[in-house]
């Protein structure tokens, strides 16, 4: 993936950097200019192109997986053929065994619906809807909640868009009634292909040590919060497209050390990649692009591109671009938690958002025109987040980033949050260094805000950063409730040792 036009502006953030009002301290280390690694960067390519030639026990298409998997000994390697694979239940790999594809293999979680009757004005399929289940999913809509049932339809490879009644159906949409086990469309579907997702889970996490290489993984009906590939501990997810699945493309849960890599994760209904629980994982070099397309809160419930929650491990090299929700968001309990050199870009909230963990470093990324698509609940002051976000968390740096054009710079945000494994959720020891910050033309601010119950402390430490806010006598930050300028910014304890220009 190449770079975001217009990132080689920043070359010239420095030019002219001086301040004619008050003079640098004596001998002040000299400001970082060079741009992160990542701003010149590409990623390059993705997927199961990049796949290594599977060597192993094929299976056809039209076989059971589970079958062949089940008649042979752990630590074998299955290559699916090429051709598409309908898979029906979850498939368990066994111990230390490799799922790897030929070119062109496709598991689909999905059914084909060609039983159509016209009822009225539209098109109905009956007796394809499993039996109605609990719901669960925080929605953009939260009067109809859209979101939550995992069943979704395709038209010739085209996701439609769920409605939730009969009266609302209009070219483009479908509707699911699970009471009648009814499935509703407004397009005559004659002369298409018309498919819907059902099965729910791919690949389950059954066994350690298990590689999945090379395979396109597709519609399966995850639930809000599930994967359609599950992740376990020292597993190795690589080269795989994952994609049109209604929940999370890719999750890791108790996973430690496992490895997610190379992979493309694309227009997934809720989040690309999930992590829970999982110790020391590694999530490197994937392109996440286009993911919640199913109507999961944008501004706050776990849409867009990466999250993890009570985890740790590095998050490094990868391109996430244009999910509607957060980049990357780091919360609850996350410990020893790196996010570096990647390429962060046009979501619809926060770039990167660290919240209520502890000991994380953020550095050397890439974070430019995030979070002017929020929606529901979320506005522009710094409480909802900016570029970068630190939310009442302790123990972080934030270093070396490039932090360009966003609807807020860098946010850091102490609230009143409780208590957590490593003691009281604050905000505290929170270093911002060495940062290029550009905040000229739509970014609203940076800088500190609080509630009564949880004031800032002195420890949140502004040093060494870059700005480039065009008009300095602009209110470009904020600090205790106010917005400021770069001389009162500065005036108030922060980046005296910084530029802007």
């Amino acid at each position: 993936m190449k770079r975001a036009a217009g990132l080689l502006l920043a070359l010239g953030l420095l030019a002219g950097c001086t301040d004619d009002k008050a003079a640098p301290p004596p001998a002040p280390e000299p400001v970082p200019t060079a741009l992160p690694a990542a701003a010149t960067t590409e990623l390059g390519p993705t997927g199961p192109s990049t796949a290594a030639a599977c060597d192993g026990i094929g299976i056809a298409p039209g076989q059971d997986p589970q079958q062949v998997i089940d008649q042979h000994p752990p630590g074998s390697t299955f290559c699916f053929s090429k051709g598409l694979h309908r898979i029906s239940r979850a498939i368990r790999p066994t111990e230390g065994s490799t799922l790897a594809g030929d070119p062109g293999a496709v598991l689909t979680g999905s059914v084909a619906l060609n039983t159509w009757q016209r009822d009225g004005e539209y098109w109905v399929v009956r007796g394809a809807l499993p039996a109605a289940y609990k719901l669960k999913g925080k929605c953009e809509d939260e009067r109809t909640n859209p979101c939550q049932p995992g069943e979704q339809v395709f038209v010739d490879g085209k996701h439609l868009t769920r409605v939730m009644s009969r009266q609302a159906l209009e070219p483009g949409t479908f509707y699911g009634d699970y009471a009648a086990n009814a499935v509703y469309v407004a397009d005559d579907p004659a002369g298409h292909q018309v498919e819907m997702s059902k099965t729910e889970t791919a690949i389950e996490k059954s066994a350690a040590k298990v590689t999945v290489r090379g395979l396109t993984v597709e519609r399966f009906a995850s639930r809000p919060q599930g994967g359609a590939v599950q992740v376990g501990t020292d597993w190795t997810v690589e080269a795989n497209e994952v994609r049109w699945n209604h929940a999370v493309g890719i999750m890791v849960i108790e996973g430690d050390r496992a490895v997610v890599r190379r992979n493309t994760v694309a227009g997934n209904g809720q989040l690309g990649v999930g992590q829970y629980q999982s110790a020391e994982g590694r999530i490197v070099e994937n392109l996440i692009t286009g993911n919640n397309t199913d109507g999961f809160w944008i501004a706050d419930w776990e849409s867009g591109g990466i999250k993890a929650t009570r985890s740790s491990g590095e998050v490094s090299g990868n391109d996430i671009v244009a999910n509607r929700g957060i980049g990357i968001w780091s919360d609850i309990a996350e410990y020893d938690r790196r996010i570096s050199a990647n390429r962060i870009r046009d979501n619809a909230a926060d770039g990167i958002r660290y919240e209520i963990s502890y000991n994380g470093v953020i550095e050397a990324n890439v974070v430019e025109s995030n979070g002017f698509g929020t929606g529901r609940g979320s506005g522009p002051s710094l409480w909802d987040g900016g570029g970068i976000n630190v939310n009442t968390s302790a123990d972080v740096k934030v270093v070396g980033n490039l932090v360009r054009a966003n609807r807020n710079g860098i946010s850091i945000q102490s609230r009143t949050r409780g208590d957590g494994p490593r003691g009281r959720y604050v905000l505290r020891d929170v270093l911002v260094e060495g940062n290029q910050v550009v905040m000229d033309q739509q970014t609203a601010s940076t800088g500190v805000v609080e509630n009564k119950d949880s004031p800032a402390p002195g420890s949140v430490v502004f040093r060494r950063n870059s700005y480039r806010i065009g008009d300095r006598a602009a209110e470009r930050f904020a600090y205790k409730g106010t917005q400021l300028t770069w001389q009162q910014w500065q005036a108030a304890g922060f980046d005296q040792d910084s530029r802007s220009s």
